[in-house]
């Protein structure tokens, strides 16, 4: 059997250009990459964003709560596009860019895979335009700068100690969590503690994800807050003096890069943030593109539907006054199979027992995005060991909760092999979407965070550490009270507790920290034990990972 990278290397790429002019984009319109990638040139974003065409319809692809290989979302919501695009339907996928830290670690990419990927899948998943390595230097470069204004005489009077700032690199590093700065002589500046998140975790990352064009990107860097004065007061990038100098490393960055499936349906990738630690969801500038551009766009939102799908309904739609017509979750009959207690390695195995118990997972997460007011549809995403028995098992309890559930083998088959979900969700979309998000604008910042942890957790109740407590007071103080809330938590579970398989209730979610992302226009909480570094695997990726030297790259999945 061929892995991904072996299919998508067969497979002969249409030059961009061709694929711009079936979205109907001239060579002036888009910035070449080589042969087989571009960018939407800045004057044809002004000019899309500012047209009177009425939006396409957006179909947002989540999941279940995930085994550690994932179920196949991108896979599922690639696959989705080709198949609209082989019923003649006018579609983009707004999917979001990889990580390197999965990369080289133990997820892999954010590709797709089989015969339903994006490519070209090694650019994709490693360099691609160097939008990623441009947020780490954007963010790294304010590090940078605000260290040395408190060297240089510190005329703001920032109190090195109340720093949040912290530096960031695209890779799993857990020895950068927590690190000491500034050792040595008094020219290497003042001593203290410091750590490193990974780049997609970053509030510049989130930023780049929530603005919609230079101008509001620079309006959102200038209101990130990196520390406070001797005397209590927040410290913005706008007062550092160095909005122009972020937002000039980001210039390239912010704008959406068009790529295609092996089926040469056009594709914007854009923004990488995760979901367990982040918002989750490719840029709202990507999405509102292909929404002026296409009359069907697929996007997702990573992990399960408790994590990026509640993110995508609450800050993105929010943020950007997006509606979306339908929702797809990807659930695996491996994976349920999990929930109902099964070992990992014996997930193959036949067991509808476990898979009877396991569905609670899929019950929970059907139910919380009903709450969002927009119809669902269950894809149910085929592996080879699954039997025709387990299948129907899952259609007909997702039956008997009146949604559809449609076998796909996106996989296996491309875009054929999802035509059945396809013409699912053109009948769906026929449908009344009363999409509303799940708290008001007006509620406090604890309130918020009890509502997501009571209506998509699942939790009784919320135990806010004092520090975290403590926090979330000053920042209503200070204005911020109207911020909406992003859970940073395991996404192994629905609860905070990774080992919380099933459909976990009635537990207590403990918030140990928050921290104020003012520029994306967010408050983060920390749940559990949850880090915003990862570490490495035992036997990470980049053991598999080689080169030849004809530049053809093996064993990336």
């Amino acid at each position: 059997m061929l892995s991904d990278i072996e299919i998508s290397q067969q497979k002969e790429l249409s030059p961009i250009t061709e694929i711009a002019a079936s979205i109907d984009l001239t060579e002036d319109d888009i910035e070449l990459y080589g042969k087989h990638k571009a960018k939407i040139a800045y004057k044809k974003l002004r000019e899309i964003m500012a047209s009177k065409k009425q939006d396409g319809k957006l179909i947002l692809v989540t999941a279940i709560t995930p085994t550690p290989a994932g179920e196949g979302k991108s896979t599922v919501s690639i696959g989705l596009g080709d198949a609209l695009h082989r019923l003649d339907k006018k579609v983009i996928i707004a999917l979001r860019e990889p990580s390197l830290g999965p990369c080289f670690g133990r997820k892999g990419g954010a590709t797709g895979g089989g015969y339903s990927q994006i490519v070209p899948m090694e650019d994709i998943n490693l360099h691609f335009t160097g939008d990623i390595h441009a947020i780490s230097i954007a963010n790294n470069l304010l590090a940078s700068l605000l260290d040395n204004h408190i060297y240089q005489g510190n005329k703001l009077n920032i109190d090195p100690q109340t720093i949040s700032w912290r530096r960031c690199v695209d890779l799993n590093d857990r020895v950068l969590r927590q690190i000491t700065i500034g050792q040595g002589r008094k020219i290497n500046g003042i001593e203290r503690q410091d750590g490193f998140d990974i780049t997609v975790a970053s509030e510049i990352m989130a930023v780049l994800c929530l603005a919609q064009d230079i101008d509001e990107l620079k309006e959102m860097l200038g209101r990130i807050v990196v520390a406070q004065t001797f005397d209590g007061k927040f410290v913005s990038v706008k007062e550092l003096g160095c909005v122009g100098a972020l937002a000039t490393v980001l210039k390239d960055a912010i704008k959406p890069n068009l790529v295609q499936t092996l089926e040469k349906t056009p594709a914007l990738i854009h923004g990488g943030p995760f979901a367990n630690i982040a918002h989750g969801c490719n840029s709202l500038i990507a999405t509102k593109t292909a929404l002026k551009m296409a009359d069907y766009v697929v996007t997702e939102a990573g992990f399960g539907a408790d994590l990026g799908a509640e993110k995508f309904m609450d800050i993105k739609c929010r943020k950007g006054g997006l509606n979306p017509s339908a929702v797809v979750i990807v659930a695996t009959v491996r994976a349920l199979k999990m929930h109902g207690g099964m070992p990992l390695d014996k997930l193959s195995e036949k067991n509808t027992i476990a898979l009877e118990h396991g569905f609670a997972n899929l019950r929970t997460h059907i139910e919380n995005m009903q709450k969002f007011g927009v119809p669902v549809v269950v894809a149910l995403n085929r592996f080879s060991a699954d039997t025709e028995e387990e299948l129907q098992f899952v259609v007909t309890q997702t039956e008997k909760m009146g949604i559809t559930a449609v076998v796909t083998e996106g996989w296996a088959k491309g875009g054929e092999g999802v035509l059945p979900l396809a013409e699912k969700i053109c009948e769906t979309l026929n449908q009344n979407s009363d999409f509303q998000t799940l708290y008001a604008d007006d509620l406090p910042l604890t309130e918020k965070i009890e509502t997501i942890a009571q209506e998509i957790y699942r939790a009784s109740n919320v135990d806010f550490s004092n520090n975290a407590r403590q926090k979330l007071q000053q920042y209503e103080r200070e204005g911020y009270g109207r911020l909406p809330v992003c859970i940073a938590k395991t996404q192994n579970s629905i609860s905070h507790d990774k080992n919380g398989l099933g459909a976990p209730s009635g537990y207590v979610l403990p918030i140990r920290d928050v921290r104020l992302s003012a520029g994306a226009g967010f408050v983060v909480a920390l749940a559990g034990d949850i880090l915003t570094m990862p570490g490495l695997p035992k036997t990470p990726a980049a053991d598999k990972i080689d080169i030849d030297d004809n530049g053809i790259i093996s064993g990336l999945f």
